[in-house]
């Protein structure tokens, strides 16, 4: 996209032999743009919107048609974030309502409406009953519909069979469309945008091939029944939105400071689309994603939220008027002992958090550095493969994910039928029935805690596999099931040990005979939120996701001690949450707001060139020729070059882009007679009156940058490294008393950081 170059200021028509226009009154385009794989400069684009913002001010006082054009720029922000909040919330409906379907596929079919999941087909069934409400005609296995029986060993093996058939199509089908028409749309996405927000350009990662191919594959893998989720790229999904919506208006389209902006809000949005969590969604792009987000960008984020989780709400694709599958209602408060086993959860969620990173980084280094990146496709296929079969015999890991978590949330009513509910009745019971006392555990409850444990396993071990691979997958749920799954079976536990031992010192004050005091469910939620935190390192949008996900506001404190504690054990093992490794393991130029430099080094230690190297490519004000110029360019491959006043005196006076200097040289000898190899290029005011018989000068003054940012040799690093993080910047120069002396770039910056933590500096790969 073209844009004003930031240095352009109106005047300078006539140039130094008197009878052309300086061809720089035009803007020409592309000026002030960035190459792909490219930091952008904060403080440039910032001035840029300035610049624009003045200029429509002042225009506007002259007529009624500017004052409404002025009025319609201030608006655009408003209008771009309801254009998100609409495209996602319905790209979030359309995705639930679409896994459903397909989840169910994989059983059985309905025969009055094949296009029903299996609970659409019962609701509309008349002999469906209480207790089987999963049973109805219209719903059949593939073994009923193909042979008849649903009993026996036949059938059995041949739902088996056709579950990894659907298993591995749609797993197939996900990973070649991704190969094939989209390689950005895999992964969740989210170390990619928090490196796009920190001023990074991946040209196409939010692109329109990349919103539609991500959209449909997500829902072909979340089927597929593999340990992902889909919350993580649902958040891209969102940023897609808003990098299409950017496009319509030239304040965003042409201002990359400006678009991170309006992404920003737009990863809010995909989280409140996500969890149903408005709130949390603004507070996670707050903690989580972005690197720069004003006081404009929280409000506007708040009204996208808004916008998105209503829309979905109008879908209503869970058919329950809520916003989240995971809706619960918890009858009893918790007591002070309980914190206990919640801090103990905590503990666990910090040590799966520190065991799911390394060994998902391990892996991942693998697939990089072996054979095994050639196969993208064999590899997904072989965890679809293992994934289904070993998730098929076991009932609690055959479901979606997302309907796992939602009955190890679930309380246990009077009118549950999941084996997780089979306590023990006593006959001579006289009670309301929805205040259900503690009862011993029954054979069902049993069963579930050994199928528990077994699917505890299962995940942790296949989920480390799972994420990273080229297809979408989000890493949200499988954390969350993890956690729910362990903080369940802990939570059964205490419930019955207060029971059988309700005389002892602990129990006695809150756990009378016949009175309901421990609350499994609740036991989920705090191992679900422990382990989520343990491996993204999330703590105040974390519990504030959990209750808006459950409703359950009471329990706050809980879920705020779990969180706590999982991060506070998670660190203790390594600084990074796995977005953080995953940016380090790709390489990406990402300057982390949250790690402190404490080295005592000087901006001199740092700055190139160094001792022994050939000095800093410069140009001067009023002595370079074209021919000198488009040699320099050739000769170095470096963004930009320092201006000074003569190569004695080195005295600074600007600094010009790389990209910029191209464009105008090609642009003067298009447009402009007479310029030449030997024409001189002119950076200052006016260029001196020549005699005829040489060659028109060429003026570059407008794209020249009058105030670089400039430390002395003498500046501590911390403090360069401060300036870079919270002003953005690309480059800086280091002068001292006034003369150049060298070039900080941000490269150079993480390179050292690299180096000061003994790991390979290499590993950064781009500009």
């Amino acid at each position: 996209p073209g844009a004003r170059a930031s240095s352009l200021t109106p005047g300078e028509e006539m140039n130094g032999s008197g009878n052309l226009m300086d061809f720089l009154d035009e803007p020409f385009p592309d000026v002030g743009t960035y190459e792909d794989f490219h930091t952008i400069d904060w403080l440039r684009e910032k001035s840029r919107d300035t610049d624009r913002h003045r200029k429509i001010t002042s225009k506007s006082k002259e007529s009624i048609w500017e004052f409404v054009k002025s009025l319609l720029d201030a608006w655009s922000g408003w209008v771009v974030m309801l254009l998100i909040g609409l495209l996602s919330g319905t790209l979030a409906g359309v995705i639930d309502l679409a896994v459903d379907w397909m989840t169910d596929l994989k059983e059985g079919v309905c025969l009055s409406a094949f296009w029903y999941s299996h609970e659409q087909c019962c609701w509309t069934s008349n002999e469906t009953t209480f207790d089987n409400r999963d049973k109805c005609p219209q719903w059949q296995t593939w073994s009923e519909l193909m042979t008849g029986h649903t009993q026996g060993a036949g059938g059995y093996l041949l739902n088996y069979f056709l579950y990894i058939v659907w298993a591995l199509f749609f797993s197939f089908l996900a990973v070649s469309l991704v190969r094939v028409f989209a390689p950005y749309a895999c992964g969740s996405g989210i170390p990619e945008i928090k490196t796009i927000l920190s001023g990074f350009i991946i040209r196409g990662y939010l692109g329109k091939w990349t919103l539609l191919i991500k959209t449909v594959t997500l829902v072909l893998a979340v089927s597929s029944g593999l340990s992902l989720g889909k919350e993580g790229p649902l958040v891209h999904v969102a940023c897609c939105c808003g990098n299409l919506f950017c496009s319509l208006f030239s304040k965003y389209s042409k201002n990359e400071g400006k678009r991170r902006e309006v992404l920003s809000a737009a990863a809010a949005a995909g989280v409140s689309v996500a969890f149903g969590a408005p709130i949390g969604g603004v507070l996670f792009s707050l903690e989580e994603v972005s690197y720069y987000f004003p006081l404009k960008t929280l409000w506007r984020s708040f009204f996208a939220a808004l916008v998105a989780a209503f829309t979905l709400r109008s879908i209503n694709p869970f058919g329950n008027s809520r916003l989240v599958l995971f809706y619960v209602e918890y009858h009893t408060p918790w007591y002070m002992a309980e914190l206990v086993p919640f801090i103990l959860l905590g503990v666990f969620g910090g040590l799966w958090g520190t065991l799911f990173i390394r060994g998902n980084i391990a892996w991942c280094r693998r697939r990089k550095t072996t054979q095994l990146g050639k196969y993208p496709v064999l590899e997904v296929i072989v965890v679809t493969g293992i994934t289904a079969i070993l998730a098929f015999p076991n009932p609690y890991t055959r479901r979606s994910t997302s309907e796992l978590i939602s009955e190890l949330f679930n309380d246990c009513g009077a009118l549950e039928s999941s084996q997780l509910c089979d306590y023990v009745n006593d006959p001579n019971m006289t009670r309301p029935l929805d205040d259900i006392p503690d009862r011993p555990a029954g054979p069902g409850v049993y069963t579930a805690l050994w199928q528990l444990a077994l699917a505890l396993i299962f995940k942790i071990i296949i989920t480390i596999f799972t994420f990273g691979m080229k297809i979408p997958s989000g890493l949200f749920i499988p954390s969350m099931a993890v956690g729910a799954i362990a903080g369940r079976i802990v939570g059964i536990a205490v419930e019955q040990m207060a029971y059988h031992h309700h005389d002892w010192i602990i129990f006695k004050n809150w756990c009378r005979p016949g009175a309901d005091c421990v609350t499994p469910g609740l036991y989920a939620m705090v191992g679900a939120a422990a382990c989520l935190g343990g491996v993204t390192r999330m703590t105040v949008s974390l519990v504030v996701i959990m209750f808006e996900l459950t409703g359950g506001l009471e329990y706050i404190v809980p879920l705020m001690a779990a969180a706590v504690t999982s991060k506070w054990v998670a660190d203790a093992f390594g600084k990074e949450g796995i977005y953080e490794a995953h940016i380090q393991l790709n390489g990406y130029p990402f300057l982390d707001v949250k790690d402190e430099f404490t080295h005592r080094t000087l901006a001199t230690d740092v700055m190139r060139p160094r001792r022994g190297e050939p000095p800093l490519a410069v140009l001067t004000q009023d002595s370079t020729t074209v021919e000198d110029v488009e040699a320099l360019i050739k000769e170095t491959d470096y963004n930009g070059f320092p201006v000074v006043v003569s190569r004695e005196s080195e005295r600074l006076i600007g600094f010009v882009q790389r990209r910029d200097l191209i464009l105008a040289i090609k642009n003067a000898r298009q447009k402009q007679d007479g310029v030449v190899s030997n024409s001189v290029v002119y950076f200052t005011e006016d260029a001196p009156q020549l005699p005829a018989s040489n060659p028109q000068p060429l003026k570059l003054r407008r794209i020249l940058n009058l105030s670089p940012f400039t430390v002395t040799d003498h500046t501590p690093m911390e403090t360069v490294v401060d300036i870079f993080r919270k002003l953005g910047l690309r480059q800086c120069l280091v002068t001292r008393s006034g003369r150049l002396l060298g070039i900080i770039t941000k490269k150079d910056v993480l390179r050292h950081m690299a180096q000061m933590m003994n790991q390979d500096p290499e590993s950064i790969m781009f500009n």
